[in-house]
C-alpha cells in the first residue's frame, strides 16, 4: 500500500502555530540589537551588557523546566493563554523601566513566559503523521526561527526612528491579541495520562537519564546555539563601533540579511523523515564553526569585512536551523505522552548553552575584543562535532559488530 504523504493538520493550523511562535519567541530576542542603548539608559557597565540577553535566556530555561512540562498535564490551550498574558505583563514592565534591575526582572520575566512557544511546538507533532512529522516540525520551526531573525531588525528600526521602549510596549500589545486569537483558534488538548505536579518534574531527571537521543540532541544543539547567542550578543556591538559605525537601522539591515538561513528548517525536515539524520547534524555542526571562520578572513577592506559577516550571519542560522528541525524531530518520534516533557529538557539544556554563550561573548568582547570572541564562538560547535565524531564511531563500531555476529 502506498504510504499516504499528507499530513493531518491543515495548512491553516500549521500556519497560525508558526506565526503564533515566531511572535512568542522574538520577545527573546528583541533586546539583542538594542544591548548598546538599552545599557546606557538602565546604566548597565559595557561588561555587564551581557546580562540583558543572558537573564531572558535564564528565565527562558527555568520556564522550559518547569512550566513546558505542564503540557503534559493541564490543558494545553488555557495554559497557552495564561503564559501569553503573563508574558504581555513582564513587557510592559520593560518597556517602563528606567533602572538596570527592573529591566533585568522583566527580561527575566519575558524569558519565563514566552516557553508558552514550547507547549505550541508540539501541537504540529500531536496532529501530524509519523511520515510527515518531520515536515511539519520543520515548517513551525521555521516560524519560529524567522520570529527570532526578524526580531532584531524590527527593534532596531523601531528603535532608530522612536526608542527601545516603543519596541516592548509594542510587544506586549500583539501578545495580548495573539493569546485571544489563539484561544479561539487552537483545538483543545487534554493530556490522556496526567500525573501529579511533583512527579511529572521528578520524572524528567529519569527521562534525561535514560534517553540517550535525548542526551545527544541537547548537547549538538547547545553548542550551535552557544554560538548563536554569542555571534548576536556581540556583532551588533561590532557593527555600531568606530571600525563599522552603522546605525540601529544599518544593523537592523544587517540582521534581516541573515534571515536567509531559515530556509535550512524545512529541509532538514525532509532530510530527517527520509532517514539521513545523522549526516545532516554534521553538516550543520560544521556549518555552526565556518560562520565564525569567515570574519577571521577579514582583510583591511570595510566592504569585505562586512560582506563576510553576512555571509557568516546566513551560515550560522542555516546550521542552527537545521540542528533545532532534525533535534525536535528525533526526540518528537519518541512518545507522545512524554512529549512536552522532552521538549523543555531539550530546550532548557540548549538555552543554558545558549545563556552561557551571551554571557561569555559580551564579556570576551569588552575585555579581549572581537577576534577573542570570534574563538570562543567558535569552540562551542568544534566540541559539538567532536561530540558527534565520538557518537559516529560507536554507532559503527555496534554495527559492524552486530553485523559481525
Amino acid at each position: 500500500m502506498a504510504q499516504n504523504t499528507e499530513s493531518d493538520i491543515s495548512s491553516g493550523m500549521l500556519l497560525l502555530l508558526a506565526t503564533a511562535c515566531g511572535l512568542i519567541v522574538a520577545n527573546l530576542y528583541y533586546a539583542q540589537t538594542l544591548v548598546g542603548p538599552i545599557s546606557v539608559a538602565t546604566g548597565l557597565s559595557a561588561g555587564a551588557a551581557g546580562l540583558i540577553v543572558t537573564l531572558t535566556q535564564i528565565g527562558y530555561t527555568l520556564g522550559l523546566l518547569f512550566i513546558v512540562p505542564l503540557g503534559d498535564l493541564l490543558e494545553n490551550r488555557r495554559l497557552v493563554f495564561t503564559g501569553l498574558l503573563f508574558t504581555a505583563c513582564a513587557l510592559l514592565v520593560a518597556a517602563f523601566a528606567s533602572s538596570a534591575v527592573l529591566f533585568l526582572a522583566a527580561a527575566l520575566a519575558i524569558g519565563l513566559g514566552s516557553v508558552v512557544a514550547q507547549v505550541l511546538v508540539p501541537f504540529a507533532a500531536h496532529l501530524s503523521k509519523e511520515a510527515t512529522r518531520g515536515q511539519a516540525v520543520g515548517k513551525v520551526v521555521s516560524g519560529l526561527l524567522l520570529g527570532i531573525m526578524l526580531a532584531r531588525p524590527v527593534a532596531s528600526l523601531i528603535a532608530d526612528h522612536a526608542s527601545w521602549h516603543v519596541v516592548f510596549g509594542g510587544a506586549a500589545v500583539v501578545i495580548v491579541v495573539l493569546a485571544f486569537v489563539l484561544r479561539w483558534k487552537l483545538p483543545q488538548r487534554v493530556p490522556s495520562a496526567p500525573m501529579p505536579y511533583a512527579k511529572l518534574i521528578g520524572s524528567m531527571w529519569h527521562l534525561f537519564l535514560s534517553t540517550a537521543v535525548l542526551r545527544r540532541r541537547a548537547a549538538y544543539h547547545a553548542g550551535l546555539f552557544g554560538a548563536f547567542s554569542l555571534f548576536w550578543t556581540v556583532t551588533p556591538l561590532m557593527l555600531a563601533g568606530p571600525y563599522f559605525h552603522l546605525s540601529q537601522t544599518g544593523i537592523a539591515v544587517f540582521a534581516l540579511v541573515g534571515m536567509a538561513g531559515a530556509v535550512a528548517s524545512p529541509i532538514a525536515g525532509r532530510l530527517a523523515d527520509r532517514g539521513h539524520t545523522l549526516l545532516a547534524t554534521a553538516a550543520a555542526l560544521s556549518l555552526g564553526i565556518l560562520g565564525f571562520i569567515l570574519p577571521m578572513l577579514s582583510p583591511a577592506s570595510r566592504p569585505i569585512g562586512l560582506a563576510l559577516l553576512v555571509a557568516a550571519s546566513i551560515v550560522l542560522d542555516m546550521g542552527v536551523a537545521a540542528n533545532l528541525v532534525l533535534g525536535q524531530r528525533a526526540i518528537f518520534n519518541l512518545g507522545a505522552e512524554v512529549r512536552g516533557r522532552l521538549n523543555g529538557i531539550y530546550f532548557a539544556l540548549f538555552f543554558a548553552g545558549g545563556a552561557l554563550g551571551s554571557a561569555l561573548g559580551g564579556w570576551m568582547f569588552a575585555t579581549h575584543g572581537w577576534h577573542a570572541a570570534l574563538l570562543t564562538g567558535m569552540a562551542f560547535p568544534t566540541l559539538a562535532l567532536l561530540y558527534w565524531i565520538s557518537d559516529y564511531t560507536a554507532e559503527m563500531a555496534a554495527a559492524d559488530a552486530a553485523g559481525a555476529s
